[in-house]
């Protein structure tokens, strides 16, 4: 926080934060954007915003400071009033929160979220060549405080956008459960014949390498131009701004925590990819993403909350099976090891999943298995179960476990939780390892894995 002498500097010269100022020290000079302190910083460090989007931080003593010019108010984004074109595609935008629509608490260091989606636009005035469009505040939270109720609400949005007339949606979200969301919005929106986009960002609005514009640009091309039909993920392709890539909803992996290219797609390329000159390529045939009769077309948004996603790993406590039968559980997903391995013919029998998952299997608990298996190098997910190779796999195929094929583990968790929201237990079984949304291919393509 300021100390007393640069409080009482910027009182008695009329200074307030956002005010531009010039800052002369040492051999130096700076103009920028008068911010608020950390709690972290000295009592003697003026912090400025330069027009790179960095901050800088200058010692107060011996500093000479002046008043350029009045500012917008620190805690503020300036709004932004597209001026919309009615010749152009309509475009929904429903703003959910995330980092995309948050910038830094100077109080606590961290971001806090945006209440006014409005000044998500005020740096992509692009758009407005681009779209007509309408901006739809849902809610604003953090993508991990979601829970299947807020995605059952933005699927809800979705359908009302596409009956009000928009060519397309994109919806603007947290990305740490943004893949659990696209595969939910994939499976509660199959069938739907327009483009739904989720985009999001890994660093803030307000950095200089905010990531933020340039995905929500190339989402609203895509959601005002292309031929996709349904639900996927656009962000950025590479780290450097070249490009941004779209993946389906059902095959998107967040891989890393914080560069800009954190989203893979997951046994399957990419379905196309977006400059920032709004040039689309078609990376595969099927950019129709899912195709249904679309008579009477509606949302089946139900879900089916107690569905549990349990990690094997050795020395796992295969007695947390048995947890989530005591609490009424009616699936469950494992997120076995290489082909779908659990412990099974352990040297020591209370290590063996075998019993415990037999006896959810008898008491009628829907069991399926997907891999965990990482390539470090490219940082993907990769490959797919396959009950038949090892006895140990035969043992747990036979005990009732239903293979996964090549879905991910949050994929596969989000379509039981649909299937058993949506219809009964038999037909959720027998759909589980099935294709729906694109979640499943019938056979790998290891050119996808060098994506």
């Amino acid at each position: 926080m300021y100390g007393k002498k640069i409080i009482e500097f910027l009182k008695s010269n009329g200074i307030e934060f956002g005010d531009i100022i010039k800052v002369e020290a040492e051999g130096i000079s700076e103009e920028g954007e008068l911010m608020p302190s950390t709690e972290a910083n000295s009592e003697d460090i003026i912090i400025l915003k330069m027009k790179n989007g960095y901050n800088v931080g200058i010692r107060f003593e011996g500093s000479k400071i002046s008043k350029i010019r009045k500012g917008v108010p620190a805690h503020e984004f300036p709004h932004s009033e597209i001026s919309q074109k009615k010749s152009l595609p309509k475009v929904t935008l429903i703003y959910t929160g995330g980092t995309i629509g948050s910038k830094l608490d100077y109080k606590t260091g961290g971001v806090y979220m945006l209440l006014k989606p409005e000044e998500l636009l005020y740096e992509v005035p692009e758009l407005a060549n681009v779209a007509e469009l309408k901006v739809d505040p849902l809610f604003s939270i953090s993508s991990e405080d979601m829970s299947y109720i807020e995605w059952q609400g933005i699927a809800k949005r979705v359908h009302e956008a596409q009956k009000e007339g928009s060519r397309g949606v994109v919806v603007t979200i947290g990305t740490d459960t943004m893949h659990y969301a696209s595969a939910a919005l994939s499976f509660m929106l199959n069938g739907i014949d327009i483009p739904v986009v989720l985009t999001g960002a890994q660093r803030s609005s307000d950095r200089g390498s905010s990531d933020a514009f340039m995905n929500l640009f190339c989402s609203v091309v895509l959601a005002a131009r292309s031929e996709i039909k349904g639900v996927g993920i656009c962000m950025h392709k590479t780290s450097s701004d070249s490009e941004c890539g779209f993946i389906r909803g059902t095959r998107a992996r967040k891989m890393h925590t914080s560069r800009r290219d954190a989203f893979r797609p997951i046994n399957e390329g990419y379905v196309a990819t977006v400059s920032y000159e709004g040039e689309i390529k078609y990376l595969h045939n099927d950019v129709a993403l899912q195709t249904q009769d679309k008579k009477a077309w509606v949302p089946l948004a139900g879900f089916e909350k107690n569905v549990a996603l349990l990690k094997a790993y050795p020395n796992s406590d295969p007695g947390i099976i048995d947890y989530y039968l005591s609490k009424g559980y009616k699936g469950i997903i494992i997120e076995g090891t290489g082909l779908g391995h659990t412990p099974v013919s352990t040297e020591h029998e209370y290590y063996s999943w075998l019993p415990n998952i037999k006896k959810a299997v008898e008491k009628g608990v829907i069991v399926g298995m997907t891999s965990q298996c990482l390539c470090l190098l490219l940082l993907c997910l990769y490959g797919r179960v396959n009950p038949n190779v090892y006895r140990n796999l035969r043992l747990l195929s036979g005990a009732g476990v239903i293979y996964c094929e090549d879905m991910s583990p949050e994929t596969a968790y989000v379509k039981l939780g649909w299937l058993l929201g949506n219809y009964d237990a038999g037909t959720a079984k027998k759909m589980l390892n099935s294709n729906v949304a694109g979640e499943i291919n019938s056979r790998s393509n290891y050119r996808d894995f060098l994506v």
